[in-house]
């Protein structure tokens, strides 16, 4: 069994110098690259529309961390809640998402990626409309702890989802897409939540939910997932439809079936699999990774930006436009340079980015208690948030992309489960106290980030690989040697 294990890995790690296929229109979407090398020069409509489809969720993801922000004031009103009541009503996503975090790997591996699409849209879109037609406290807590349940799912199934159906070379601009479309669905929120009533803007919400139930008609279902479940014909099925009708897709179904195998023939599938001493690093990595982001303030900043702008004496519409300007372009750069340059260097200068930014944001409010540089503490903090908002665009999707990338198929709906719990539950944390913190310390607290986002940069630098240009086989296959 041992012996079947070492030369499984020894034949994928194989493979990385052997001729691969290169998808073009001109042949159908098949032909050789130079050296052996892969190289994707178009991608199909079907790819592109898959991709659509999950980065729809991630839209909605953002659309849901952004709803309460410009909302608070007129639900307040509307409703007559007093400020613990609507406490408690923010705090339903968070409390949501912890629970669909406990389920996020094992609902997904179970029922399927895009069956678990189908299911999520129902508890989404429900979510929005009991938002939106409420009269009564209650049935507006159980739509946002709908719309949490959702999210502690789905931050973990587009990455897996996209991670799964697509190629080496454009694996991580893909990926890419999932964070940026979910900034795009907080500022989506915040612009048109200034505009529109509250039920208007929780109906609105409902769109890429409604699209996605669309399109899901016409996408396939993970190869892999179907490999793992011994769907081998509708396994080349979806791999046609992925990479064209008229290209050789034989290699990559055979690699995709032989790894699998392997796997089945020496591990067993269950919860405590992920256990296993091979499996120990890959979970400190992404698992420390998550740890220390949340504990960096990520979602601090996220939910109380316009807080911190004004406490800063900054515009809070000012701030919140300049940091969706700031987010959106550091998004694009990052889809386009992740697949070029590497997860490794942009998550360097990202996590870089995060500990500069939060010390120059606590020193600017260490200024301002002394009464001193008034008119530069300001723009001292813009600039920090600006930083900070930006370098976190790539620094909260790329872990959960590696989450893809690192972990085989028998174990990846455990690890996932686990790494997106535990940051669920900081998330949690840190955003409950955030405000506590801020009368405590409005510096202190931003010094505190800055040591997490420190943490995170040399976990980064001395632990993180480089999984670029490679498959998820050959990735599985180098970082889980043959000896436990």
């Amino acid at each position: 069994m041992e012996q079947q294990r070492t030369e499984a890995n020894e034949s994928l790690l194989a493979r990385q110098g052997h001729d691969n296929l290169v998808y073009n229109e001109e042949n159908g979407g098949v032909g050789v690259g130079e050296g052996g090398s892969v190289a994707v020069s178009n991608v199909t409509t079907i790819l592109a529309l898959s991709t659509f489809v999950a980065a729809c969720i991630a839209f909605g993801y953002g659309c849901a961390l952004g709803y309460s922000s410009p909302t608070q004031s007129s639900i307040m009103e509307d409703l007559g809640l007093s400020v613990e009541e609507f406490s408690l009503f923010g705090s339903m996503l968070s409390i949501g998402a912890i629970l669909g975090a406990v389920i996020s790997g094992k609902i997904t591996d179970w029922l399927g990626r895009k069956m678990t699409m189908w299911t999520l849209n129902l508890f989404y879109i429900g979510g929005w409309l009991a938002i939106a037609f409420t009269k009564v406290p209650w049935l507006l807590d159980l739509g946002r702890l709908s719309l949490g349940f959702t999210n502690g799912i789905s931050g973990y199934l587009a990455s897996i989802y996209i991670a799964e159906i697509t190629t080496k070379n454009v694996r991580g601009r893909f990926a890419a897409i999932v964070p940026l479309m979910t900034c795009w669905g907080m500022s989506f929120m915040y612009v048109v939540g200034s505009f529109v009533n509250w039920r208007t803007l929780a109906l609105i919400a409902t769109i890429p939910g409604l699209l996605q139930l669309l399109l899901l008609f016409f996408v396939p279902e993970s190869p892999r997932w179907l490999a793992k479940v011994r769907r081998g014909k509708e396994l080349e099925a979806a791999l046609l439809c992925l990479r064209g009708n008229k290209a050789d897709i034989s290699d990559e179904a055979t690699e995709i079936k032989d790894y699998v195998e392997s796997l089945k023939s020496f591990s067993k599938e269950g919860v405590f699999e992920i256990f296993q001493k091979k499996y120990v690093r890959p979970l400190l990595i992404v698992g420390g990774m998550m740890a220390f982001t949340c504990f960096g303030g990520v979602d601090a900043f996220a939910y109380y930006s316009g807080v911190i702008f004004v406490s800063a004496g900054i515009s809070s519409m000012v701030g919140l436009i300049a940091s969706a300007a700031v987010q959106t372009l550091v998004g694009i750069l990052g889809t386009i340079l992740i697949d070029k340059s590497g997860r490794r260097p942009l998550l360097l200068v990202c996590t870089a980015g995060l500990w500069l930014s939060s010390f120059l944001t606590g020193l600017s409010f260490f200024l301002k208690e002394l009464n001193w540089w008034d008119q530069g503490s300001p723009i001292l903090a813009l600039i920090g948030s600006l930083i900070y908002m930006g370098s976190s665009v790539l620094v909260t999707g790329i872990p959960w992309l590696l989450l893809s990338e690192l972990f085989p198929v028998n174990v990846k709906g455990s690890a996932g489960s686990i790494c997106n719990f535990m940051a669920c539950i900081i998330s949690w944390i840190v955003t409950y106290y955030f405000n506590f913190l801020m009368e405590w310390n409005s510096a202190g607290t931003f010094f505190m980030f800055s040591v997490f986002c420190g943490a995170n940069f040399f976990q980064t630098a001395t632990m993180v690989p480089e999984t670029k240009g490679r498959t998820l086989e050959e990735i599985h296959a180098s970082i889980t040697p043959s000896s436990v």
